[in-house]
């Protein structure tokens, strides 16, 4: 049987302990080997670099930094490995979170960062060192995602962020983000609102969620809110009492996407929110798991409650455009949807402009049918 053939070193004359590693393929690269505890204690290879990339003197120089180090005591061997596992994914993640989502992104969006992380990059990247995820990986992440382009364009544009923030706090080197010029899909613009039928398989859906505790009361009536006001998803996540007026039938947000803002509610959001338990030292309409806080993700039970709807294509910013197309099939002007929605840009609400037409067409049918026999 034929053995594999197997590296060979050579060693410096000079500096003991300082070599270069030769593989059977002809890669080289430079080492430095040295003993840690005396000499009965454990003999440990640093590698210093590939040959060409480094040169025999620059290599020569590391070595004797890392035997500097062996001589005081210290294990650059374990420095190395200590370091490695300090620049996971997993662990500047962590840091990230801390020193950015967490401070600079309002609460929403902060789920959304953290929601790429959990889902798309941690899965892939959890132990992977920041300096060795390249172009081709995040070139696949977002091929392996075509079939949702607008989660795609999403994950990494969020990601863009954080190997830029890598950068700056020296993780990275500059200029090295991956995720440059990757080009983003095409993003189709998406109309979908539910139907009349649609309505009330939700509506069904949510009262079964409800009864048999699928999901918290908390989370069915924030769904129940969104349908009925149009809202946001983070304006009634982050709903305090101290925003609800009863007695006016308004939500007074000091603060949303676009600046202050009034919601006004109509008799079937005033009910839901009549009804909704107010928990002692929490100053938010809908409470979430942790004592004291809101509701922080909806996802998991939304996903949950349109399996029951049969409704899978449907996201919950849906809900909104749902309310702004009954709005437009009433009669309602563009000018007053977008007030109700809250817009602060014409063409935002312009999309609905073509649904207003709806009711003028059934008025000129009704109108035809009755002209025609006379004819």
């Amino acid at each position: 049987m034929q053995t594999a053939p197997k590296d060979s070193y050579l060693w410096d004359r000079e500096l003991k302990g300082f070599g270069l590693k030769v593989t059977p393929k002809g890669r080289k690269v430079y080492l430095v080997q040295y003993r840690i505890g005396g000499r009965d204690g454990r003999t440990r290879r640093l590698t210093l670099g590939k040959h060409g990339v480094l040169t025999a003197e620059e290599a020569r120089q590391k070595a004797k930094l890392a035997l500097a180090q062996v001589s005081t005591g210290t294990d650059p061997a374990a420095e190395r490995d200590k370091q490695k596992q300090d620049f996971t994914l997993e662990a500047l993640y962590k840091k990230f979170d801390e020193t950015h989502i967490s401070v600079r992104l309002k609460e929403n969006t902060a789920e959304d960062y953290r929601r790429v992380f959990r889902l798309n990059a941690l899965p892939r990247f959890r132990h992977t060192s920041v300096n060795n995820i390249t172009k081709r990986d995040m070139l696949r992440l977002h091929h392996d995602m075509r079939d949702r382009p607008y989660r795609a364009n999403s994950v990494i544009a969020v990601l863009s962020k954080f190997f830029n923030w890598c950068e700056k706090h020296g993780y990275r080197p500059g200029h090295s983000n991956p995720t440059q010029y990757i080009e983003k899909y095409k993003e189709p613009a998406r109309q979908r609102f539910l139907n009349t039928k649609e309505q009330k398989r939700l509506g069904d859906a949510l009262n079964k969620t409800d009864a048999e505790n699928l999901a918290t009361p908390y989370a069915v009536n924030a769904l129940r809110l969104l349908s009925l006001t149009g809202a946001r998803l983070s304006e009634i996540l982050t709903l305090k009492w101290e925003y609800v007026s009863l007695e006016r039938g308004t939500l007074n947000l000091p603060d949303s996407k676009t600046g202050k803002k009034t919601i006004y509610l109509n008799s079937a959001a005033l009910d839901v929110i009549s009804n909704i338990t107010r928990q002692k030292n929490n100053p938010y309409v809908i409470c979430g798991a942790k004592e004291g806080r809101h509701l922080v993700n909806l996802q998991k039970p939304w996903r949950r409650i349109r399996r029951l709807a049969g409704l899978e294509d449907v996201r919950i910013h849906d809900l909104r455009h749902t309310f702004a197309s009954v709005a437009a099939m009433g009669g309602m002007s563009l000018p007053m949807i977008g007030a109700l929605l809250g817009h602060t840009q014409q063409q935002t609400t312009a999309r609905y402009a073509h649904l207003i037409g709806d009711p003028l067409r059934e008025a000129v049918e009704k109108i035809g049918n009755q002209i025609s026999p006379h004819l």
